[in-house]
């Protein structure tokens, strides 16, 4: 008799936070976003994961670290399915949903070249139109931008 066995494909932390269910196409893109390439905690990765909700999808293990609001802003922007697990002594403490905010200023650039935010010390500020495909309309230009198109600042 066979019986079914379940393995690790992530090794487990102690503490820290775990960002799953990325879409797999963007997991760069959130460990870019966050500048985790730039900080010295233990991180794990993994991309093209089995998900039964996603298809595939990246999860991300980072010890020792907890994300503020602006740094979910970011998550969201980039990835609005993620889930966020708060780990403490490898437990679970809590799981949280990242939100794509209704507005929001200084995550994200302006397309327009000729926006005003482009060219002089002005925080770009944009209104969310869309929270599913995630889309933003500047608040100075009105331009729009969808997700493939924004560049994180």
């Amino acid at each position: 008799m066979a019986k079914d066995i379940k393995q690790l494909k992530v090794s487990a932390i102690r503490n820290g936070t775990v960002i799953d269910h990325i879409p797999a196409n963007n997991l760069f893109k959130v460990i870019n976003i966050l500048g985790l390439d730039h900080i010295d905690n233990q991180i794990t990765f993994g991309t093209n994961l089995e998900s039964k909700r996603l298809g595939s999808k990246g999860i991300v293990k980072i010890s020792d670290k907890y994300f503020v609001d602006e740094e979910i802003n970011r998550i969201a922007l980039a990835a609005p399915e993620a889930k966020l697990n708060i780990i403490r002594e490898y437990h679970v403490e809590e799981k949280k949903e990242v939100i794509v905010p209704d507005q929001f200023s200084g995550i994200v650039k302006c397309v327009n070249p000729k926006c005003i935010t482009n060219s002089e010390d002005v925080k770009p500020k944009f209104r969310v139109i869309s929270k599913k495909e995630v889309s933003l309309k500047c608040h100075y230009c009105e331009k729009i931008t969808d997700q493939e198109h924004m560049v994180f600042i």
